[in-house]
C-alpha cells in the first residue's frame, strides 16, 4: 500500500494499517533521534514516544498542510524540546555517549573523539543552524522541509546552511566537513 492509502485507513479507524507508516518511517525519526541524544535506548524510547504520539493524532493529520514526513518530524522535534526540558536538570546533554556492544573499539574511539570535536563545532553555532546543519546533512532533508519543520522559510533554511558551513569551514576546515558525512556512512553502515 502507498503512503496515502495507509494514512487514509488509519484516519477512517483501522489502526491496524499504522505498521505501515511505522515501518516506512521509524528508521529515519530513530536516526533523526539518535543523532540529537547519542544514546541507543533513549533513542528507543523517544522513537516509541515519537509514534505513539503520531498514531494517537493520526486523524489531527492534513496533508494539505504538510507531508506526512514534515508531520511526523515535527512530532519528534517537539517530543525531544520535552525530553530535554525534562532531562536537562538530570545530566548535562553532553555527557552521554553510547558506543554499540561489539563495535570496533578502535575505530570507535577515533570516531568518539572526532564527533566531540564536532560537537563542539557545532555547539558554537546559534541553535536554528545547527538544527538546520544536523538535518541537512545528517538526516538528509531538503531545504523545504527542514522549513516546514522549524516554521522558517526555505530561502531562510538555505541562508543559514550557508551561513553555518561557513562557519564550521572556518572551525574546523574542510576535511572535518568530509568527516562528518565520513562518520554518518560510518555510523549508518556498519
Amino acid at each position: 500500500m502507498e503512503e496515502n492509502e495507509l494514512i487514509n485507513k488509519c484516519q477512517q479507524g483501522q489502526g491496524k494499517f499504522f505498521g505501515g507508516l511505522y515501518d516506512l518511517y521509524v528508521k529515519k525519526i530513530y536516526d533523526f533521534l539518535y543523532y540529537r541524544v547519542h544514546h541507543k535506548e533513549t533513542t528507543e524510547d523517544l522513537t516509541a514516544t515519537v509514534f505513539t504520539k503520531a498514531f494517537e493524532r493520526i486523524k489531527q493529520f492534513n496533508p494539505s498542510k504538510a507531508k506526512f514526513s514534515t508531520w511526523l518530524y515535527q512530532i519528534a522535534k517537539n517530543t525531544l524540546i520535552d525530553y530535554f526540558r525534562a532531562f536537562k536538570s538530570i545530566t548535562p546533554i553532553d555527557d552521554i555517549w553510547d558506543l554499540p556492544a561489539g563495535a570496533n573499539v578502535e575505530r570507535d574511539a577515533d570516531i568518539a573523539l572526532f564527533m566531540e570535536n564536532i560537537k563542539r563545532s557545532l555547539s558554537k553555532l546559534p541553535a536554528a543552524q545547527r538544527d538546520i546543519i544536523i538535518m541537512r546533512l545528517w538526516d538528509g532533508l531538503p531545504h523545504k522541509e527542514i522549513s516546514l519543520i522549524l516554521g522558517i522559510s526555505e530561502g531562510s533554511s538555505k541562508v543559514n546552511f550557508s551561513r553555518a558551513i561557513n562557519k564550521l569551514r572556518m572551525e574546523i576546515g574542510a576535511i572535518g566537513l568530509i568527516g562528518i558525512v565520513a562518520i554518518k556512512f560510518l555510523i549508518t553502515n556498519f
